[in-house]
């Protein structure tokens, strides 16, 4: 037996070998290339800490930073007739949602909540675009009109934070169907005069541009979101003309006059707050509470008795 082959050297390569690091520990920041620590990533709501950069988030984090104490239920969404169409490309359609359902854990591509948001009952819907690029298909149609429905019924404002690639071409013409099904279901909203909100994040585009993504009272996108009907690139092929430089971020659609702010998302929650309270003439939110008083500051201070002498009548 060799023990420096069989020993000693083994040793001394565990000591000083490289140990391995998860892969999850880290994340890289498509923008600019840093690598952030993932704890350090979720504290910061998934916004580079270098860049500011804004990467993907999904709906039950969004609420969880929304909401007072992140504490939320879900609204339920009728459930619509899976794969109607019978479609099928390289996947079945059925195939393709159990897919999407397992890589995201949630049932559809968009998320209906209800909670207070500085102490003020809000229902909140989110897409997310890891679900089949967060398209717009029945079940968004549903949850949007859930949603609406549900803000009537407690009058409560509704906010809806978008992110989608359009229409989801699996359902064909019943996903288009979701565009006036949706604008009717909003303007319910506005003929009961309850606020709607709606917050742009990257990217917005297709059906969802074209319909409840844009008729909020206040419209609101997180920075550099991509938000348009016809992609950059599919405009510069038809007119052959070299677009602006950011056309179709959010910063120039602010310039142009086709949003009303651009927030950062650490920020959102206190601009909701605000813009809210203001839309439903409430006054503005309380910034902090004092402690309640205790036992000894509410009792009377006592008095010294006189040191007369004479007796008290």
């Amino acid at each position: 037996m060799n023990w420096i082959t069989n020993y000693v050297r083994p040793t001394i390569n565990s000591l000083f070998s490289r140990r391995e690091v998860p892969e999850n520990l880290w994340s890289k920041c498509p923008e600019c290339g840093t690598m952030l620590f993932h704890r350090e990533l979720t504290d910061n709501l998934q916004v580079c800490t270098n860049c500011n950069h804004h990467m993907a988030i999904s709906p039950r984090e969004r609420f969880k930073a929304l909401f007072d104490g992140g504490v939320f239920g879900e609204v339920s969404v009728p459930e619509p007739v899976v794969d109607p169409l019978q479609f099928r490309d390289q996947k079945k359609y059925p195939d393709r949602l159990k897919g999407a359902q397992k890589a995201t854990g949630e049932k559809e591509a968009m998320l209906v909540a209800e909670g207070e948001l500085g102490r003020m009952t809000v229902v909140a819907a989110a897409q997310d675009f890891s679900f089949m690029a967060g398209s717009m298909g029945m079940y968004v149609g549903n949850a949007l009109i859930a949603a609406a429905e549900r803000a009537i019924a407690h009058k409560a404002p509704l906010v809806v934070f978008s992110a989608a690639g359009g229409a989801r071409m699996q359902e064909g013409i019943l996903s288009l169907m979701q565009m006036p099904r949706t604008t009717v279901a909003i303007q319910m909203l506005k003929e009961a005069g309850l606020p709607y909100v709606c917050v742009l994040t990257h990217p917005t585009t297709g059906g969802v541009t074209a319909s409840y993504a844009m008729l909020g009272d206040v419209q609101i996108a997180e920075p550099n979101a991509l938000i348009c009907f016809a992609g950059p690139r599919v405009i510069e092929q038809t007119i052959r003309e070299k677009l602006p430089e950011g056309f179709q971020r959010a910063e120039y659609l602010l310039d142009h006059g086709m949003l009303d702010r651009v927030t950062n998302r650490k920020d959102m929650r206190d601009e909701l707050i605000t813009i809210l309270r203001m839309l439903s003439g409430l006054p503005p939110a309380v910034a902090g509470d004092l402690p309640a008083p205790d036992a000894e500051s509410l009792a009377p201070a006592a008095t010294d008795a006189p040191t007369t002498g004479e007796p008290q009548s």
